[in-house]
């Protein structure tokens, strides 16, 4: 048995506010999605904790979908469903695998540790080509096209949108006079540029070129783009009663759930279950640090 690498991050107020519950045995089983399975924590939770409900997993990333979910489906059986696509696409994925009205939806958003250091280019700590794609299928523009192709203007608004970088202009003109004397090709390439160029700070407790690459990997996979286009769909996909439980570590992720929920409920369609936002505990911050940024939102279907 394969068990995740990555430790999924607010397992309990998933399960909280997904209501996710051992049901009485009169009644039927619930059907569940999770939209970014990862190494399928919570997924597998959700198994646990309703030995009948059913989980249809769906990943971008058809490697990780596959090693991790293989062996969950063989523990599980039918109870389990593997559904490759990204879930910007879930409009088109639930007429083609007939996805049902569902009981809850769970969207993870952003890349897990484990993907960080094993998807090349996105690891500023290891030295890989600079692609950045969590889903080459998905997507055709590396990181390294970006970097080596984009003007300084491009690149200065992308670092400073993406990655609310300070020094942006200073970086994007680091890289555009480096790239003039040889192509930058990989994380280290990048990163010593920008160790030149983006000044030290005694108050910064995390790398100079971590909001840089935070940009890149934020622009190379649309990924603000594929919530805008997850969220309507996703509330419409739900039974009257459903419910959705969006997870962000980034502001702008967040805002971007926060404000669609807000939206929604001044009209009425949903019910707001975080008129606050949900953050971890300081145990969980304790027993796993990348929790720490994480941020929880989550309605019901009215």
């Amino acid at each position: 048995m394969i068990r995740q690498t990555h430790i999924p991050v607010l397992m309990h107020e998933v399960l909280e506010y997904l209501n996710v519950t051992a049901p009485a045995k009169s009644k039927g089983g619930k059907v569940y999605l999770d939209v970014t399975f990862g190494s399928g924590g919570h997924t597998r939770a959700m198994l646990e904790a309703d030995p009948a409900c059913r989980v249809i997993a769906l990943d971008w990333d058809e490697v990780t979908l596959h090693r991790f979910g293989d062996p969950l489906k063989e523990e599980f059986g039918d109870r389990l469903q593997l559904v490759w696509g990204n879930f910007a696409l879930l409009y088109r994925l639930a007429k083609e695998y007939n996805i049902p009205l569902l009981d809850g939806i769970l969207a993870d958003f952003g890349p897990s540790q484990m993907q960080i250091a094993e998807r090349s280019g996105i690891s500023l700590f290891v030295d890989s080509p600079l692609d950045m794609r969590m889903s080459p299928a998905h997507h055709m523009a590396t990181a390294a096209d970006l970097v080596n192709q984009a003007d300084e203007r491009e690149l200065a608004d992308m670092f400073f949108t993406y990655g609310q970088e300070r020094w942006s202009k200073r970086a994007a003109r680091a890289i555009v006079e480096a790239r003039q004397h040889k192509k930058i090709a990989t994380t280290m390439d990048l990163v010593a540029i920008l160790d030149r160029a983006i000044p030290s700070s005694p108050n910064e407790h995390i790398h100079k070129a971590t909001r840089i690459f935070q940009a890149l990997r934020i622009y190379v996979n649309k990924e603000l783009n594929n919530i805008r286009s997850f969220l309507p769909v996703a509330l419409k996909q739900l039974k009257v009663g459903g419910r959705l439980v969006c997870i962000s570590f980034h502001s702008l992720e967040d805002g971007l759930v926060k404000d669609f929920f807000r939206e929604q409920a001044a009209t009425g369609a949903v019910k707001l279950l975080t008129p606050k936002v949900v953050r971890p505990t300081e145990e969980e911050v304790r027993e796993n640090s990348s929790s720490r940024s994480s941020r929880l939102r989550a309605v019901e279907r009215l």
